[in-house]
């Protein structure tokens, strides 16, 4: 199949799983589902592209297996965050700051389905990968991803177990890696992207392969992921997580300072 076909494919699916996630949030009024589509749905494009792409077995396999695990696995623990918790405070802010109106919440889930495609380009470049056998850079992609999906599922798991806690309400998580970076579950899912790079050398469209930890790498520190999530931290928690934000990594994970150093 084209790539132009597929693009077309992936188009389509983007746009209606971001109307049907819409319409859920409207009926829940939580747009938490919003990230749990935008996981799930990239899992979807994995498997498109490794099914109908022009590439040789190898990566067009490595691709859907590689993206459909992850994408489901963090669809998966976003649900258990969605259906557990109360909304977002990021939605809950774009709530009332558009005064719950509906079709700007519809032009912002457009929006991702837009981030959809974007981000499922380093999946077309591996997915047209000519290569036939299972290269060196093939071995070393596979070993990146492995390492940054243990390291965000570790860090998920340390989270999760730190927040179930009651006597944790309103305190700072500093249970193991998130004593060593204020967000390594971003850091490992910004790294996870360049298992894709790897996968892709050899590929006609091995540029589109460095979207992914491009285009991760500026959300998550100038966009949607850290100055939110921050924002929301010190409107919550206060000079607590100032001393934090002094003392640990706000990203690479990092030895800590100690209040005297």
């Amino acid at each position: 199949m084209s790539v132009y076909a597929l693009l077309a494919i992936v188009s389509a699916t983007a746009v209606l799983g971001m109307a049907g996630t819409w319409w859920l949030q409207q009926r829940t009024r939580n747009a938490g589902y919003v990230d749990v589509a935008w996981a799930a749905l990239l899992a979807v494009t994995a498997l498109i592209y490794g099914s109908f792409a022009a590439g040789a077995g190898i990566p067009r396999l490595l691709v859907a297996m590689l993206a459909g695990i992850w994408g489901v696995r963090l669809a998966l623990h976003l649900l258990s965050r969605v259906l557990h918790e109360a909304e977002d405070g990021r939605y809950q802010a774009l709530r009332e700051h558009w005064q719950g109106h509906q079709g700007k919440f519809f032009g912002f889930f457009m929006a991702q389905a837009g981030l959809v495609l974007l981000f499922s380009l380093p999946f077309l470049a591996v997915a047209v990968n000519p290569h036939t056998e299972l290269s060196f850079s093939m071995l070393a992609g596979v070993s990146i991803w492995a390492c940054s999906l243990a390291g965000e599922s570790i860090a998920d798991m340390q989270l999760a177990k730190f927040r179930s806690c009651p006597g944790n309400r309103g305190k700072t998580c500093r249970v193991g890696l998130w004593n060593w970076s204020r967000h390594p579950n971003y850091f490992f899912e910004w790294l996870h992207w360049f298992g894709y790079v790897l996968l892709a050398v050899g590929s006609p469209l091995w540029a589109l392969s460095l979207i992914g930890p491009a285009a991760m790498l500026v959300s998550l520190l100038w966009v949607t992921g850290i100055p939110y999530t921050e924002a929301q931290a010190l409107r919550s928690r206060g000079d607590a997580y100032r001393r934090y934000q002094q003392e640990v990594s706000m990203f690479l994970p990092w030895p800590p300072r100690r209040p005297n150093d």
